[in-house]
């Protein structure tokens, strides 16, 4: 058995994959339009890490999506947390749960998608601005 991936629902493709490629830092591996069926996949990855990917599932024909979170979340180890989370917020999102223990943070991406991400090895000093933040929202 092989891990494959993780499909997550998506209400606007251009603004999805703003979030998960230009803002969070994945990339494009695969797409498949289908017109009969009236969708397209968009598989992404993390640069280096092909073999664990995210598929967007766009429907062409409007839908109403219900909480992201009710599926859990998706995580991803990263460099530097502070790095990312104020990468993040340059882009307009918001860190609804700041690294305040320099290990771990949450985001949303346009659907409400709850978006884990972890520290790679240990955890960094505390630092601000990110110390001292509020949670922001539900995560």
């Amino acid at each position: 058995m092989k891990y494959l991936h993780t499909m997550v629902r998506v209400t606007n493709l251009d603004d999805s994959l703003d979030f998960y490629c230009n803002k969070l830092g994945l990339r494009e591996i695969g797409r498949h339009e289908n017109a009969g069926g009236r969708f397209t996949l968009v598989f992404l990855a993390a640069p280096g890490d092909e073999s664990a990917q995210v598929e967007l599932t766009y429907n062409w024909d409007p839908e109403t999506l219900g909480g992201g979170r009710n599926f859990g979340h998706l995580a991803y180890a990263v460099d530097d947390i502070y790095a990312t989370c104020q990468k993040l917020s340059d882009g307009g999102v918001v860190i609804n749960r700041p690294p305040r223990d320099g290990r771990m943070a949450f985001v949303r991406s346009p659907d409400n998608v709850s978006i884990e991400l972890l520290q790679k090895g240990g955890a960094l000093p505390p630092s601000e601005p990110w110390a001292s933040m509020p949670n922001t929202g539900e995560w």
